[in-house]
Order: structure tokens, then C-alpha cells, then sequence
């Protein structure tokens, strides 16, 4: 089953991937990370659609084909981006699924839209607070995305296959598509480095502990372990998301890279749809 894709105008307009569903079956919106793009949730989407359920995968503002303005990253208004994507797809109590700084897209639109979704599900996000990182100074420098000038897409490709060699052609391309290919053959961010400091400091700014408990949809929080010490470090945090959130439940991956989607998308959907069935 192949996605269709389109632009949707919400007052900037939007990039989306859509899979077709049933009639009566829930829907889902999957929503990327920061500098991520709608076909990493590829894998994960085509799992829901053969569920027979509507997907849509965005490009949020600044990602891929999607409109770029250069101000208005903050959280405010691009989860105003997902509510009014929301009412242009004519769909009533979505699933909502956000990826990394999408997780935290997503608790920030459970705070300010309650009701509108009928489940969220954040993957590997939602529960990321800078703040308790360092100071904004320390953060932005350790933040600070890669340059990727001059990089051939090629040999980026061959990097990505040997950090993630448990990742499938399909996984290692939809993170291609992060970069823009330009007519020499190398690569370059759809995200520019302004406009992704922006998120990150709006990121920063973000207290997810202010907005856990004003989150009434039932959220699974999806969260990877890949042995490494910043996972053991995360444990704490996503106990805290679970425990102040009024109705959630916690899913550990285990041995799995920070893109779940990517890494692990059969068992991240066949999860989110346990959860949607039973809660």
C-alpha cells in the first residue's frame, strides 16, 4: 500500500504523507522530530494502514517541502500547525503519535487542545526537559547539529548502515530524506541551522513537569534503551512523565536506537495499537 502525498494549507502549508483507511477506524497523525521527516514514520504507517486505519505522516514547518517562514518555531504555534491539520483531514478524536521533539510537540498539544486527540503516544520524547541539561549556553553547544557540507549523500548513506546495521534499506533512505539532495550530489539540511536553534530553544524554554498533569488523553510513552549511559540517565525522567501524567503507560524498547519508528516500526505499531484497543 503506497502513500499519497500532497500539500495542505493551515495557514503555512503543510507536507503530508497519507495512507488510506476503512470507514469507522480510528486515525492516525504521526508527527516527526526535530530535523526528521514524515517517511521515517513509513514502516510504522503501513502496520496501521494494513490495520485498515487512516494515517497521515506531516512535514512540520521548516521540515521537507513544507512551508519555511523564518520566525514562529515555538510550541504555540506549531501545535496551532497540527490542530488545524487536524480539521483540514475532517477528523474527529485522532490518534496522535510525535517522535523525539515531537513527543514534546505532542505534550504541549494535549495541554493546550484537551480532547481534541483520542490517544497520544509519544516516542522517545515528550518527557525531554533541557533545562535539566545545563544552561541554555551548554545545551545549544552540545545540541548543536552536525555540518553536513560538502557530504556527499552516498557516503552518508554508507554511515547510517554502519552506526544502525540492524536498520532496514527502507529506515536507512527515510532518514536520507532529512537532506535535501542538491545537483552535485551532496546533501543539505530541508531544516536550517536558524530555524532548528529556535526549536531547540523553544525546547529549552519548555517544563513538561508544568504540563504532565494537564494531559487528559490516555499516553503511551514509548522510550529506547540502547545501552548507552544517557538511556540509564532518561529512566528517571520518563518514571516521572509516567507516574504525573493522570492516564499513562510506559513501554520500554530495549536495545533500540532513539528513531523506534525507524529501528523497531512493526513492534512500535503492533504497540500503539494494543494500547488504542484497550484504553
Amino acid at each position: 500500500m503506497e502513500p499519497s502525498e500532497r500539500l495542505i494549507d493551515v495557514g503555512i502549508r503543510l507536507q503530508v504523507r497519507e495512507w488510506s483507511g476503512e470507514a469507522g477506524k480510528r486515525p492516525f497523525l504521526l508527527v516527526h522530530g526535530l530535523s526528521s521527516n514524515a517517511r521515517t514514520w513509513d514502516g510504522v504507517a503501513r502496520v496501521l494502514a494494513e490495520a485498515g486505519h487512516p494515517v497521515t505522516a506531516v512535514n512540520q514547518r521548516g521540515h521537507g517541502q513544507s512551508d519555511k517562514p523564518d520566525e514562529s518555531y515555538d510550541f504555540a504555534t506549531v501545535t496551532a500547525d497540527l490542530r488545524q491539520l487536524i480539521d483540514a483531514l475532517g477528523w474527529e478524536k485522532p490518534v496522535l503519535a510525535g517522535q523525539s521533539w515531537g513527543g514534546n510537540v505532542l505534550l504541549a498539544f494535549g495541554a493546550r487542545y484537551p480532547g481534541v486527540a483520542s490517544h497520544l503516544v509519544f516516542v522517545d520524547g515528550g518527557f525531554l526537559e533541557l533545562q535539566q541539561q545545563g544552561s541554555w549556553e551548554q545545551v545549544s553547544e552540545r545540541l548543536h547539529p552536525p555540518v553536513f557540507t560538502n557530504t556527499h549523500r552516498a557516503d552518508l548513506k554508507a554511515q547510517i548502515a554502519i552506526f544502525q546495521p540492524e536498520w532496514t534499506d527502507e529506515g536507512v533512505e527515510a532518514t536520507l530524506n532529512n537532506f535535501e539532495t542538491l545537483p552535485d550530489g551532496t546533501i543539505r539540511p530541508w531544516l536550517s541551522l536558524d530555524r532548528h536553534m529556535k526549536i531547540l530553544r523553544a525546547m529549552y524554554d519548555q517544563q513538561p513537569a508544568v504540563l504532565y498533569p494537564q494531559v487528559q488523553e490516555p499516553v503511551l510513552i514509548c522510550a529506547a534503551d540502547d545501552g548507552s549511559e544517557w538511556a540509564q540517565r532518561k529512566r528517571g525522567a520518563v518514571d516521572a512523565a509516567g507516574a504525573a501524567i493522570p492516564h499513562a503507560e510506559v513501554r520500554w524498547f530495549e536495545q533500540t536506537a532513539h528513531d523506534i519508528h525507524v529501528h523497531r516500526p512493526e513492534l512500535l505499531a503492533r504497540a500503539m495499537l494494543d494500547f488504542v484497543e484497550s484504553n
